[in-house]
């Protein structure tokens, strides 16, 4: 039993990033840890889906134009391996079949280069700290 002056303390919520321009992970990385997050970041679809993930108290955040597999195929990836974690795609100039496919893999959709604010609306939602 924890004395009464004692408090829990939980883990702060984990963002997953995976983007592969090495100065944007850096920057959304710095913004997200100032926020409270903790932030594990991966360059390639490959090397986020041999990643232990965590099952609740974090988020994805997955760039939709990649080498290899596209930010889509990861996320269905990971959808039918049974993870469930939001999911924000991130991206530019998105067409009506790429929205439809984050759609039906339950991904917001954030339009680059208009990340700031909104994508952290949508993580704060996702993730409250």
């Amino acid at each position: 039993m924890l004395p009464e002056t004692m408090t829990l303390i939980r883990p702060a919520p984990t963002v997953v990033l995976l983007d592969d321009d090495a100065a944007l992970c850096r920057a959304l990385t710095f913004s997200l840890e100032i926020e409270g997050y903790r932030v594990k970041s991966c360059a390639s679809g490959e090397e986020l889906m041999i990643q232990d993930l965590p099952r609740d108290g974090a988020c994805l955040v997955l760039d939709y134009r990649l080498a290899g597999m596209s930010g889509l195929d990861v996320l269905q990836a990971l959808r039918e391996r049974g993870v469930r974690l939001p999911a924000v795609l991130i991206t530019s100039n998105p067409t009506p079949g790429v929205r439809a496919d984050a759609a039906r893999l339950q991904a917001q959709v954030v339009e680059k280069p208009l990340l700031g604010d909104l994508l952290l609306g949508h993580i704060h939602r996702m993730l409250p700290l």
